[in-house]
C-alpha cells in the first residue's frame, strides 16, 4: 500500500473517531440551555436533577473530543504538508477564528457550568450555560466553513511560490459564506441537534424500562422527542437543499450519490440497492424521475450522469452510493421512532411498549451513524479532488513520508483510540446507571416542594 493509500486512511480513522464526541456536545448543549431554561422558569427541582447529570455526561464528551481533536491538527503537517501549504491562508483564518470565537468561549465558560452551582446566581450561571452552547456550535460553523471550501472554493485567488501555487483569500467574507456553507451548517448542525436528542431519548428510556427516576425520565423523554421531531423535519428540508446545491456545483458527486452512470431524461432516486462497479450499473427499487423533480423541480429534466464526465474524475461510486442510503435509512429509521414514541407519550402509554422502549435505548446509534456516513460519501464523493478543481488528493500528501511509517501510526492510533472508547463507554455507563441524584436545594425550591406537596 502506498503512502497516499496509508495517509488518507489514517485522516479517515481519526476524523470518523473524532466525530463521535462533537456531535454529542453540540446536540447536549443544546439539551441543556433547554433543561436549565425549564429550571429557571418552572423552579421545578427536577430540572435541576436532569440538567447537572446531563452536564457530567458533557464534561465528559467534550475531554475526549478535545483530546482527539487534536490529533486532526498534527496530521495536516505530518501527512499533507502539500495541501496545508496551499490551502494554509483559507485554513489559517477559519480555525484562528474558531480558537477565538468558540473554544475560548466554551472552555471559558465550561468551569462555571461544571461547578458554579450554589456558588453564582441562576441567571449567571445560566448565562453559562447558553455561552458553553455557543461556543460548541461556532466550533461547528469555523470548521464547516474551512470544509465548504474545500467542496465550492471562493473569495481567493492563486499566488504561485517558490515552493508552488497557493490559495490566498482576497475576500474574507466571500471564503466565509462560500456557496456550499450554509447548506452545509445547516445540516450539520442538525444532526449534531439529533445526536443529543436521541441520546437523550435512549437514556430516558432506559430508566422508564427499569421503573427508575420515572418522573425525570418522562421529562426528558418529552424534551428528546420534542427537539427530534423538529430537527427531523428540518432535517428533510435541508437534505433537499444540500442535494439540489451538489447537483450544481459537484455534478460527479450527485451521480455517484446515486449510481447515475448514464444521463437519462425523467433521472430515476434507487430507493434500495448496490452498485455493480465493472458492469456499471445500479440494481435498485427505483422511483423514475424522482432525482430529476428533486433537483430540479421537473420529472424529465435529465441529471447529469458519470458518463458526462472524465472518468479520472469519477469519485468511488459504491462506496458513496451504499453510505449515502445508509445515511437516509437512518433517518427514516429515525422519524419512525420518534413519531411512534411521541404518540405514545402523548397518549401516556409509552412507557407500556417495552418494544418501542427497547428501540429508543438503541436509537442513540442511529444519528451516529448517519453522520459518519454522511461524511464519507461527502468526502469521497469529491474525489479525487482535496479542493474542488484546484488540487487533487494525490497532489496534497506529504512527500518525505514513507509507508511503514503512516502504517506505523495507524496501528498506533487503533490501539490508543479503542482504549480511549472503552473508557468513555465505562465512564458513561456507570454515569447513567448511577443516574440524576437529588440535589442539594436552595431555600427557594424548598418552599416551592412544599407548597406543591413535593417530598
Amino acid at each position: 500500500m502506498d503512502v497516499l493509500f496509508l495517509s488518507r486512511i489514517q485522516f479517515a480513522l481519526n476524523t470518523c473517531f473524532h466525530y463521535i464526541y462533537p456531535p454529542i456536545s453540540i446536540g447536549l448543549g443544546l439539551m441543556l440551555v433547554i433543561m436549565e431554561g425549564l429550571y429557571l422558569k418552572t423552579k421545578d427541582p427536577k430540572y435541576k436533577e436532569m440538567t447537572q447529570f446531563w452536564i457530567k455526561i458533557f464534561a465528559l464528551t467534550f475531554a475526549l473530543g478535545v483530546a482527539t481533536g487534536l490529533v486532526q491538527t498534527f496530521a495536516f503537517g505530518t501527512n499533507w504538508a502539500r495541501y496545508s501549504r496551499f490551502v494554509g491562508d483559507v485554513f489559517g483564518n477559519a480555525l484562528a477564528a474558531e480558537g477565538v470565537f468558540a473554544f475560548f468561549l466554551e472552555s471559558g465558560f465550561l468551569g462555571i457550568l461544571l461547578f458554579g452551582w450554589d456558588r453564582v446566581g441562576r441567571k449567571l450561571h445560566y448565562f453559562s450555560t447558553i455561552c458553553v452552547c455557543l461556543g460548541a456550535h461556532f466550533s461547528a460553523v469555523w470548521i464547516i466553513v474551512a470544509n465548504s471550501w474545500m467542496q465550492t472554493p471562493a473569495g481567493f485567488h492563486i499566488v504561485n511560490t517558490q515552493f508552488g501555487p497557493r490559495a490566498e483569500i482576497t475576500e474574507f467574507w466571500q471564503m466565509v459564506f462560500n456557496p456550499s456553507s450554509l447548506d452545509r451548517l445547516f445540516h450539520v448542525v442538525l444532526g449534531c441537534w439529533l445526536t443529543g436528542a436521541f441520546f437523550v431519548i435512549s437514556v430516558a428510556a432506559y430508566y422508564l424500562l427499569k421503573k427508575k427516576h420515572k418522573e425525570i425520565a418522562a421529562s426528558m423523554m418529552h424534551i428528546g422527542l420534542s427537539v427530534a421531531m423538529l430537527a427531523l423535519v428540518l432535517q428533510l428540508i435541508s437534505g433537499d437543499s444540500s442535494a439540489r446545491l451538489v447537483a450544481r456545483y459537484q455534478p460527479a458527486k450527485l451521480a455517484a450519490l446515486e449510481g447515475i452512470y448514464k444521463t437519462v431524461p425523467a433521472t430515476p432516486v434507487s430507493v434500495i440497492g448496490w452498485v455493480d462497479a465493472e458492469k456499471e450499473v445500479v440494481h435498485s427499487i427505483k422511483i423514475p424521475g424522482a432525482l430529476s423533480f428533486m433537483t430540479y423541480r421537473d420529472l424529465q429534466t435529465p441529471v447529469t450522469g458519470l458518463d458526462k464526465i472524465p472518468r479520472d474524475e469519477w469519485p468511488n461510486v459504491p462506496l458513496t452510493f451504499q453510505t449515502y442510503h445508509i445515511m437516509v435509512t437512518m433517518w427514516a429509521l429515525m422519524f419512525l421512532i420518534a413519531l411512534f414514541g411521541f404518540y405514545h407519550w402523548r397518549k401516556r402509554r409509552l412507557q407500556e411498549k417495552s418494544w418501542l422502549l427497547w428501540a429508543m435505548i438503541f436509537s442513540v446509534l442511529l444519528p451516529h451513524i448517519a453522520q459518519q456516513c454522511g461524511w464519507v460519501c461527502a468526502e469521497v464523493g469529491r474525489q479525487p479532488w482535496i479542493v474542488w478543481k484546484l488540487l487533487r488528493t494525490s497532489e496534497g500528501v506529504s512527500t518525505n513520508i514513507v509507508s511503514s511509517q503512516v502504517f506505523g501510526s495507524i496501528t498506533m492510533f487503533v490501539v490508543i483510540y479503542l482504549l480511549l472508547f472503552a473508557l468513555f463507554i465505562f465512564l458513561l455507563d456507570r454515569k447513567i446507571k448511577e443516574g440524576p441524584e437529588e440535589v442539594r436545594s436552595h431555600p427557594s425550591d424548598l418552599i416551592y416542594r412544599n407548597i406543591m406537596g413535593r417530598k
